[in-house]
């Protein structure tokens, strides 16, 4: 019975590396540049592996490596913790990089109602000063190496110590009585907008932005025809934030007085008003499922700030050191790879298959296994996979990230094929329209033949 259990385990891991080898082997992928691990996870033996130990931008698969290194660094039970409080007759808010910090889009509960609320209840109706302490984070709020002509998208938004709505606006035009009517969500003087819409009565609305060299002043510009919106990137967050704060305090009739600043506090001072609390998993399922570029960077200046810097400040380059760290604990030679940034937006990331398997063994060894699967992407159910893997024959059993920037495409995690589990990770640069399709079969096929 051994032997032949045996030789069919030996057939079928034939049929698959001549399965890939097939796709791998198609005319239209002759150009790309493939790495591609997969492992048995509990015996960490090797069904497949082709490049694997080649350096390759990942893109997004990143953020596999950098919430991972955040999830068993900072423990399962982290929070992000930002604050309120009164000192004197000042409002003091301090950030803590909190990623998700108002985008649950009801603020009748969220963060700036709360204070409100909260002050009232004190019977306070004037505030001095308003001051922001994003000082969790550096400075720097922009990565050098992201694309220039990208930065006012959502995906390539500031990383701040205090981050509001996705450090984002909502764009909106409207036809009214023949005239383009430009308006903000959240309402707010924060952004000067320069209407350059024209009206069209034929086709669809296309509506966009661009910055000037004055911050936070937009062109806005295309054509309307019918009501239409877009996301754009707001500068400088933590002001953004104060101006939105000041504005909706003169809503409840609080009047501020004095100034809006942005610089630390002095802690001992301060007389609690409010705190809002957002468990890490929170932030690692939008990172990982949904992608989202400011909980991957929050978390990777997190863990510079905690892990190198002492609680403050944290940057990419503390980020950049506390996961090389983690890499080269786990055995990773340094000159295989390159880390840049937390998200992978930038192209000077360089990972190999054999890492970030590497990664998801560390991941699958450790009791917070449970935890880091259902962060992903399932196939077929949620997140950037809900409409791939829909069949019944792979739905719920292909846990992953995916990855994309122009020439790259990635797909790294796990499946369960009978009553195995694999890890594996698929990097392609110079990638091309079927590269993915490509990508996408090859998990298809560890499922079948497994």
């Amino acid at each position: 019975m051994f032997l032949i259990v045996l030789l069919n385990g030996v057939s079928c891991i034939a049929s698959l590396q001549d399965k890939i080898t097939q796709i791998l082997s198609k005319k239209d992928q002759a150009k790309v540049k493939f790495g591609i691990l997969i492992t048995e996870s509990n015996s960490g033996s090797v069904v497949f592996g082709r490049n694997e130990n080649l350096a390759l931008t990942p893109a997004s698969n990143m953020k596999l490596v950098t919430s991972f290194t955040a999830l068993k660094h900072l423990d399962s039970q982290f929070e992000f913790i930002t604050t309120a409080s009164i000192s004197g007759k000042n409002l003091v808010i301090i950030g803590s990089g909190d990623p998700l910090l108002g985008t649950d889009g009801n603020d009748s509960s969220g963060f700036i109602s709360q204070i409100i609320s909260s002050l009232k209840e004190r019977n306070v109706n004037e505030i001095e000063d308003i001051i922001i302490d994003s000082s969790v984070f550096d400075n720097y709020r922009s990565h050098s190496n992201w694309p220039p002509d990208q930065l006012n998208r959502p995906y390539a938004c500031e990383i701040s110590g205090l981050n509001y709505n996705a450090n984002c606006v909502k764009i909106s035009a409207v036809n009214k009585n023949g005239q383009v009517i430009l308006s903000t969500e959240p309402q707010t003087n924060y952004l000067t907008l320069i209407n350059k819409v024209q009206l069209t009565g034929k086709g669809d609305s296309a509506i966009g932005s661009y910055r000037t060299e004055k911050e936070n002043v937009l062109i806005v510009n295309g054509k309307c025809r019918q009501p239409a919106s877009f996301d754009v990137a707001i500068e400088n967050p933590a002001a953004f934030f104060s101006v939105l704060l000041a504005e909706n305090l003169d809503k409840a009739g609080i009047k501020v007085y004095g100034h809006l600043t942005i610089a630390a506090a002095n802690s001992e001072q301060l007389q609690m008003l409010v705190e809002k609390r957002t468990p890490i998993n929170e932030v690692l399922r939008q990172c990982n499922k949904d992608s989202f570029q400011l909980a991957a960077e929050s978390l990777f200046k997190t863990l510079g700030a905690k892990l190198i810097a002492g609680g403050r400040g944290g940057s990419w380059q503390t980020g950049q050191k506390a996961i090389t760290d983690y890499l080269t604990g786990l055995g990773a030679e340094p000159n295989t790879f390159n880390i840049d940034d937390g998200s992978g937006l930038s192209s000077k990331n360089k990972l190999t298959a054999a890492i970030i398997v590497r990664v998801l063994s560390d991941a699958h060894s450790s009791g917070l296994w449970p935890v880091f699967r259902a962060t992903l992407a399932e196939g077929g159910v949620d997140g950037t996979l809900s409409k791939y893997f829909y069949q019944d024959k792979y739905r719920g059993k292909i846990f992953a990230k995916t990855g994309y920037i122009n020439g790259v495409r990635a797909l790294s995690g796990a499946c369960i094929a009978g009553d195995k589990e694999y890890l594996f990770s698929i990097l392609t640069n110079d990638a091309n329209y079927n590269t993915k399709e490509a990508i996408f079969n090859i998990v298809k096929a560890i499922i079948d033949e497994g």
